[in-house]
């Protein structure tokens, strides 16, 4: 089984180098570390003092990977999630935060469990989230991975700006629906006409 440390090194994997796009509401970001989370929680790294964009150039691979483990794997209690669920849900997390729970929660729902969505994960989701594993081991990731790349497409629909995340200018599938597709079984994988017709009303 791959450790929550090989999970973090996938992460800054795919979340790459020191990127500041305008149309991204995180900000600068260095290995998918944003600067609100660096002033959240107080990394001067240069130490003049302010948290600005010379800090977020400063962080290192290795300072990420310990950011991940400590602020988006271990305080959310994804390590209390079933360990099915746990890689997608904390690379979700890292991506989207709260919501990576949300979206969980609300599967738990349509699935009949009577849990709030709050995109915390407490006593309620936890117990969910076990007796769905059980009930269904086989499926519970890939339910959970379809539903991530369902609600990328919703933000696709409601924020034109982010639509170059999910949609390449070729056409094809973004950085986003590859990104949740690498926690999709490939036979549930969108075809490249099934994805053009989901977003054909993009333009």
């Amino acid at each position: 089984m791959r450790t929550v440390m090989d999970l973090a090194e996938e992460i800054v994997d795919r979340e790459g180098g020191f990127v500041n796009d305008p149309n991204d509401p995180g900000g600068a970001t260095n290995f998918g570390v944003t600067i609100h989370t660096m002033r959240r929680l107080g990394l001067d790294l240069t130490g003049d003092g302010a948290v600005d964009i010379d800090d977020v150039r400063a962080m290192t691979r290795a300072q990420a990977v310990e950011i991940f483990v400590e602020h988006y794997y271990h305080r959310p209690r994804i390590a209390a999630l079933p360990e099915v669920l746990q890689p997608s849900v904390f690379d979700m997390y890292v991506n989207a935060g709260g919501n990576a729970v949300r979206i969980l929660q609300r599967l738990l729902i349509d699935m009949g469990y009577d849990i709030d969505v709050d995109g915390a994960i407490g006593p309620q989701t936890l117990r969910a989230a076990q007796s769905a594993a059980l009930a269904a081991p086989d499926h519970i990731a890939d339910a959970y991975g379809i539903a991530r790349r369902d609600y990328y497409y919703g933000l696709g629909d409601r924020r034109p700006a982010s639509r170059r995340y999910a949609k390449r200018r070729d056409g094809g599938k973004g950085g986003w629906i590859l990104r949740a597709e690498v926690f999709i079984s490939p036979r549930y994988h969108l075809s490249a006409a099934a994805h053009r017709e989901r977003t054909a009303s993009w333009g």
